[in-house]
């Protein structure tokens, strides 16, 4: 078996990042997006991404095939926040439990290491253990919660959010 390849990812990489992004919309509430989103909504959304830089976009592949996604970006938009980056993993759900998430993060945070960024933030929906498994695994705290925040699937959602010290 191949081993997972972590890179940039490439204007070729949307309709795959489209397809699994939309998977999450329609089937779990790690999104609170309701509806699915189009190609030309997730364009814009990769457009805020760089090669170099605190806001990232970087994607695995595994057997050929997009595997996941990390992406490391804007906490809020003032000015202030510049040091303080908001990351996010998303994993095919046919290659969960395989090291996907950890490979992602491992490359994120490598990427981050040279960066002028603070603080990363994480946002978990709960219940999702194995998220909260990685998170914790590469240093991220718990910081808070925010109780039934969102609505999706016809029930109230909390979010817990983590925090990370960044070199």
């Amino acid at each position: 078996m191949d081993p997972v390849l972590v890179r940039k990812a490439e204007s070729g990489d949307l309709a795959p990042l489209t397809d699994l992004y939309n998977h999450y919309v329609r089937t779990s509430p790690a999104t609170f997006d309701l509806e699915p989103v189009s190609l030309d909504t997730r364009r814009t959304w990769m457009s805020h991404y760089a090669d170099t830089g605190p806001h990232r976009l970087l994607v695995a592949i595994d057997g050929g095939e997009i595997a996941g996604y990390a992406t490391s970006g804007k906490l809020r938009e003032k000015p202030g926040y510049l040091t303080s980056v908001e990351t996010t993993v998303y994993v095919h759900p046919d290659r969960h439990g395989r090291g996907i998430g950890t490979h992602l993060y491992a490359a994120l945070f490598a990427a981050l290491a040279g960066e002028d960024v603070h603080r990363a933030y994480a946002a978990i929906v709960i219940p999702n253990a194995a998220s909260v498994a990685l998170h914790e695994r590469f240093g991220f705290a718990p910081l808070g919660m925010y109780r039934e925040v969102g609505r999706k699937f016809g029930r109230y959602w909390d979010v817990q959010w983590f925090e990370r010290p960044l070199p």
